[in-house]
C-alpha cells in the first residue's frame, strides 16, 4: 500500500515511463504503433537499460521514433534499419540494439537485409510491425496484404495469381539457424499487451546472452489505410488477419516451451 501514488486524490494507476518524450503521437486514431511505442519503451525503463540502448528506424509511419523514444536512435535508409543495427551492435557490442520496422519495409525492400542479417545471427532485436499495408505512402498493397484484400493497388482485392501469396516473413526467417527467438504478438486487448512485453523483455534478456537476433513480429491494424473505424479494423485483424498470421512463440531457445496464447 505504501507505493501506491495519490495524485489530486486519485490513486495513479499508470504514468508515462521516462523513456518516452512528452511529445505527442501523430499516428492515426487507433493505430497500433502508439501503443507498441509504449510498451518497448516501459520494458527499456523497467530493466535499466535506458543509457545503454540504441534504435534504428527506417522509413515508414515509424520515422519519427526518434521524437518519442528517449534513448539514442539511429535513422537508416528504406529497408536498411537491420544493416545499420548490424554496424551499431558491432561496434558497441555492450548496447542493447534493436530496429523498428514495417512490412512493407521489412519485408519488400528491406528482405534481403531482412533475411541475411537473421542469417548472420546478429545480436540485436528486429521489432516488425505487420499491418498488411504501406500505411504512411497511401494504403497500397504490401508483400503481407492478405489474399482479396482491398488496399489502394489492389481496388478489387488482391490477385494472388498476378501479384503473389502474402508472405509469412516471421516463418521464414525462423528457420535460419541465426534466428534464436522468434515470436508473434499484437496489441488488441490488454492480454494481448501483456504478452507482448513479456516477450520484448524476453528479447532484451536475450540479446545478455549473445546466441542470435531475437524477432518480434506485432500484428497491428491500420484503421486509416483500411478505411475503418478503428474498432471495425480491429474485428477485421481479428477475423482475417489472424487466421494467416497465428499469435505465438514460433522458435523459442532451447529447453524452452511454446507459450499459450
Amino acid at each position: 500500500m505504501n507505493d501506491i501514488t495519490i495524485t489530486n486524490g486519485l490513486e495513479v494507476v499508470y504514468k508515462r515511463p521516462k523513456t518516452l518524450t512528452d511529445t505527442p503521437f501523430h499516428y492515426c486514431p487507433g493505430c497500433g504503433h502508439s501503443v507498441v511505442h509504449r510498451v518497448l519503451m516501459e520494458v527499456v525503463e523497467e530493466l535499466g537499460i535506458q543509457e545503454k540502448t540504441i534504435g534504428v528506424a527506417p522509413v515508414g509511419c515509424s520515422v519519427f521514433a526518434y521524437n518519442y523514444m528517449n534513448i539514442d536512435m539511429q535513422e537508416a535508409a528504406h529497408g536498411r534499419a537491420s544493416a545499420a543495427a548490424t554496424g551499431i551492435k558491432r561496434v558497441l557490442p555492450d548496447r542493447f540494439v534493436f530496429s523498428y520496422q514495417g512490412d512493407g519495409d521489412l519485408a519488400a525492400i528491406g528482405t534481403a537485409e531482412t533475411i541475411h542479417t537473421v542469417n548472420r545471427g546478429e545480436n540485436i532485436l528486429m521489432v516488425f510491425i505487420n499491418n498488411a499495408i504501406y500505411g504512411m505512402t497511401g494504403g497500397q498493397m504490401a508483400p503481407t496484404s492478405l489474399s482479396g484484400q482491398i488496399t489502394s493497388t489492389s481496388p478489387y482485392g488482391r490477385d494472388t495469381q498476378k501479384t503473389g501469396y502474402p508472405i509469412k516473413i516471421t516463418e521464414l526467417i525462423a528457420q535460419l539457424p541465426g534466428a534464436f527467438y522468434v515470436t508473434r504478438q499484437s496489441v488488441h486487448t490488454a492480454g494481448a499487451v501483456r504478452k507482448l512485453k513479456k516477450a520484448f523483455t524476453a528479447a532484451f534478456e536475450y540479446q545478455k546472452l549473445n546466441k542470435g537476433t531475437s524477432f518480434v513480429e506485432v500484428v497491428s491494424n491500420c484503421p486509416a489505410g483500411w478505411k475503418m473505424t478503428p474498432k471495425e479494423s480491429i474485428t477485421w485483424m481479428e477475423e482475417n488477419m489472424f487466421p494467416f498470421y497465428p499469435l505465438g512463440d514460433i522458435k523459442l531457445p532451447p529447453k524452452e516451451s511454446p507459450s499459450k496464447n
